[in-house]
């Protein structure tokens, strides 16, 4: 009985609640309910002008270096031979995963090679590359830095949520108002993109190294440097190299997005294509795109998880 009354008490305060609702949206309908505009894009606008008048020259300084990185980078990816990078790739894939890995890598460098992207497929490993080394650079102290101290690390948890909410597009905007168009912008959103996950694991990973082991080295004696470098990098390295991986194929998937700002590379094949309703082209570069991305993603797979022990499996 009494589960009766409650079951029917749950069903009437439903029933109200709908009723409510009704009238509610019937009365309100009545109404202008429209509200002022919130300038805030005004506002933002005027940060933007401010930021561009002041830190002018700081951005021009930013750009000439990035400019020069990535000039340096792209030139040493086209100064080898294609034959030494298929020879390069495929041993390096087979030493730190599998002859399988190897021979697939080599076999897709071989395939830009003969579809003729083989100097854009160079210029987009090179932005990538690019975008990547600052992202490391980058990522991995903050991620030390919220690892060590739990007030810097609620505050970062948001940020990092709304960057990797954010659609991708958006984070052109800030970097063409602030850095022009071409390469460096292109470079800058990449990166900014791809710079939570770094963070993310290198936090979680450091954080996850047992105190125990820890409070062992430093009755050894060991410095707070010698911690971090000897004892809780190496054993967070496969979580952290797992945020690389993460942040490697995100960067990877803002080519064609950056190739809007001048990016070039296989992202400008893929638009011109794109543009050109050219169904072959676009495949193509999509193609090495693809064959890019599966490089990068099983290199930085292996390189996580060199050191660590392998388990035997006994029959």
């Amino acid at each position: 009985m009494r589960k009766l009354r409650t079951k029917w008490l749950r069903y009437s305060v439903s029933l109200l609640t709908i009723a409510a609702v009704a009238v509610a949206i019937i009365i309100l309908r009545q109404f202008d309910l429209s509200t002022p505009r919130a300038p805030l894009g005004d506002g933002v606008e005027v940060i933007m002008d401010w930021a561009i008048i002041t830190l002018s020259p700081a951005l021009e300084t930013i750009k000439l270096g990035l400019t020069q990185v990535f000039v340096a980078v792209d030139a040493f990816f086209l100064w080898f031979p294609w034959p030494v990078w298929l020879v390069f790739i495929g041993v390096l894939g087979w030493r730190v995963a599998s002859r399988g890995v190897g021979l697939s890598m080599a076999v897709g460098l071989l395939i830009i090679q003969f579809t003729g992207l083989w100097t854009e497929a160079m210029s987009t490993i090179a932005l990538v590359s690019t975008a990547m080394l600052l992202t490391v650079i980058i990522a991995i102290p903050i991620g030390i830095i919220a690892s060590r101290s739990d007030p810097f690390e609620r505050i970062l948890r948001p940020i990092l949520d709304a960057m990797q909410t954010i659609p991708s597009l958006v984070y052109l905007i800030p970097a063409i108002m602030l850095l022009g168009v071409g390469k460096v912008p292109a470079i800058a959103a990449t990166m900014i993109f791809g710079v939570p996950p770094t963070i993310r694991l290198t936090n979680l990973g450091l954080r996850q190294v047992p105190a125990e082991v820890k409070e062992a080295a430093q009755a050894f004696g060991a410095s707070s440097w010698q911690l971090l470098t000897v004892v809780e990098i190496p054993m967070a390295l496969r979580t952290i190299m797992a945020g690389i991986n993460q942040s490697t194929m995100m960067s990877v998937s803002m080519v064609v997005i950056t190739a809007f700002i001048g990016a070039g590379g296989l992202g400008y094949s893929v638009l011109f294509a794109l543009d050109r309703v050219r169904i072959g082209p676009g495949f193509e570069a999509g193609l090495a795109i693809l064959v890019i991305a599966i490089i990068l993603d099983r290199l930085t797979q292996a390189l996580g998880k060199i050191g660590q022990p392998k388990v035997k499996q006994f029959k």
